[in-house]
């Protein structure tokens, strides 16, 4: 897999965004990753605080900053212009700049030359250095499973996470594997699945969970949502490739409307996790839903319980919250799915 070092401590560059959803890198890296983050670099008119200490690049540097990962996930990757003379006096000071965004910045002419003239290095996370193969659809050992998503942007790098800890807690072998920047960036290694050619998908999510052993669950970090026009693609080749034992929906009670396309409504979840289970099943028949993750924030406290009650009634599926939570509701049914007989041997039901 394609497997980066990032030099840290590192802060956080916020730019000068005004929208939280769009700072799901930096926020994902100060909740996984707090060891090693110093502060928030922000300029004049961001509105997003990640509730870091601010700080400038020559603070950064005199508190030993090896590196300004850039927290800010822009849609289509662009790279604001104001934001070059920060990256080029970063490089300057020997900084590396960690990039998840889709621009290469080795490619920009000011930070060409600076990277030219100073210790500090560009590297880009999404951009894979190497030859995928096409998907084989083989049936490969060990267990998976995948977040999907009603929308992009609803917590499935977030469930995932936490999901993996769960498990692992409770004796359960498994391990995160992210296929986003900000997953790439917090395990160490991965594939930037949205950033391969359409026809590599699935063979790069084949790679991302290759062989294991019978009782070792692979939890994939899911991209986009089938169920929106502007990333659909991406979630189906992740899904197909994937060939997930296993998947929890991941919703935002919150959202109404398709992000990028609000003339579409978010889907019914019955019928969200129906139309996975009929794509899963083409790669493994299998495949079933074992719960669903709701990001609840936006409820009143005295609402949000009476909310995930009614929910769980309807679906007759475990429905948390597991920032709020945890994950052992999930973690108690895939135990007794897949890891409970009469013989103590681990399968799953049929």
């Amino acid at each position: 897999m394609n497997t980066i070092q990032i030099q840290s401590p590192y802060v956080i560059f916020l730019g000068d965004i005004e929208d939280k959803t769009l700072a799901k890198t930096g926020a994902g890296l100060a909740k996984w990753c707090q060891d090693d983050v110093l502060g928030q670099l922000r300029l004049p008119g961001c509105k997003v605080d990640l509730g870091l200490a601010d700080i400038s690049l020559d603070e950064a540097v005199a508190n030993g900053a090896k590196s300004l990962v850039i927290g800010v996930a822009t849609v289509g990757g662009s790279i604001h212009a104001d934001w070059l003379p920060v990256f080029a006096k970063a490089l300057d000071k020997g900084l590396d700049i960690v990039n998840g965004l889709h621009t290469d910045l080795a490619t920009i002419p000011m930070l060409m030359a600076a990277q030219e003239h100073s210790a500090g290095r560009i590297i880009n996370v999404r951009h894979v250095g190497r030859t995928l193969p096409i998907a084989t659809g083989r049936k490969r050992t060990g267990l998976r499973l995948l977040t999907v998503g009603t929308d992009c942007a609803v917590g499935k790098k977030y469930t995932a996470l936490e999901l993996t800890r769960a498990l692992n807690a409770k004796g359960i072998d498994a391990t995160f594997r992210a296929s986003g920047q900000t997953g790439i960036m917090i395990a160490g290694e991965g594939l930037p699945i949205d950033s391969i050619v359409s026809d590599f998908v699935s063979g790069a999510s084949e790679l991302l969970s290759p062989d294991n052993s019978a009782e070792h669950w692979d939890i994939i970090e899911g991209q986009g949502s089938l169920f929106n026009p502007s990333f659909s693609a991406v979630s189906m080749g992740l899904l197909h490739g994937s060939q997930p034992d296993a998947f929890i929906l991941c919703h935002d009670i919150a959202r109404e409307r398709i992000s990028t396309c609000p003339d579409y409504p978010i889907p019914d979840l019955q019928a969200c996790i129906q139309l996975h289970l009929d794509c899963a099943r083409i790669v493994n028949p299998q495949v079933r839903c074992v719960g669903v993750s709701v990001n609840t924030s936006s409820l009143d406290p005295g609402k949000r319980r009476d909310y995930l009650t009614r929910l769980q009634a309807e679906l007759e599926l475990p429905c948390v919250d597991p920032l709020i939570d945890g994950c052992e509701a999930f973690v108690t049914l895939i135990a007794k799915q897949f890891h409970q007989s009469d013989t103590g041997k681990a399968h799953a039901e049929s």
